[in-house]
């Protein structure tokens, strides 16, 4: 029977039913995920899982099998996706970096005045800090510090990008005449990174004196008054 037959032969109730039933699988999202969409949702399960891991034990002491488990996969899919853990931790570190100027790296480009900008960095740094997360270009640089590796490389890149950001809004400061001269623009920021990300992380989840020292060793560092 052809459903326009059997909607003109039911009650208005049961039409609403028939159509409930007829539109229901459209809002079935989870059946419908493609295989790139589950691949993803895998991928990104697994980064979290393993960056909680380097947070908590560093490199060394993570353990794939238990990434693997914490995530909610096997450890078959974390090698489908990933060679070994040295690949692994070196996406954590780009996922780190990418998620960390999605949330607070934005403000070096979207808030125009340089100094609120180099503010507003040390106070959403903070915030992100709260997080397990934010530990793992800590814990990785101090494991590789002085070695040739790429996953130190990897780090170093990625701080590198932060403080040449940093630089880039002291100089402009400087030109604006709202931060006064002092040592060089590169190692003021090296500076003012290394205070902030050392404030933020002491004293993570220690609300809201993070965010209210982070700016103030922010506003030390540059000198305002």
């Amino acid at each position: 029977m052809e459903v326009d037959d059997m909607v003109e032969n039911t009650s208005d109730d049961l039409k609403g039913k028939a159509q409930e039933g007829m539109t229901a699988p459209v809002t079935s999202a989870p059946d419908r995920l493609t295989q790139a969409d589950r691949s993803t949702r895998t991928r990104n399960a697994l980064l979290e899982a393993t960056a909680r891991g380097l947070s908590r034990h560093g490199y060394r002491n993570l353990v794939l099998e238990r990434v693997a488990s914490e995530a909610g996969y096997t450890r078959g899919a974390l090698y489908h996706l990933f060679a070994d853990k040295e690949e692994l931790t070196l996406a954590v570190v780009h996922w780190v970096g990418e998620t960390w100027y999605d949330e607070v790296g934005h403000l070096f480009v979207d808030e125009p005045d340089p100094v609120e900008a180099l503010l507003a960095v040390a106070r959403e740094s903070a915030i992100y800090s709260r997080r397990d997360v934010a530990r793992v270009l800590i814990n990785l640089r101090a494991e590789f510090d002085g070695r040739d590796h790429p996953i130190g490389a990897a780090v170093n890149q990625t701080v590198r990008r932060v403080v040449d950001d940093c630089a880039r809004l002291i100089i402009a400061g400087r030109q604006a005449g709202k931060i006064p001269p002092g040592p060089p623009p590169a190692a003021l920021a090296l500076a003012y990174w290394g205070a902030i990300e050392g404030v933020a992380v002491s004293l993570a989840g220690q609300e809201p004196y993070d965010v209210v020292l982070a700016e103030q060793a922010a506003r030390g560092i540059l000198d305002l008054t």
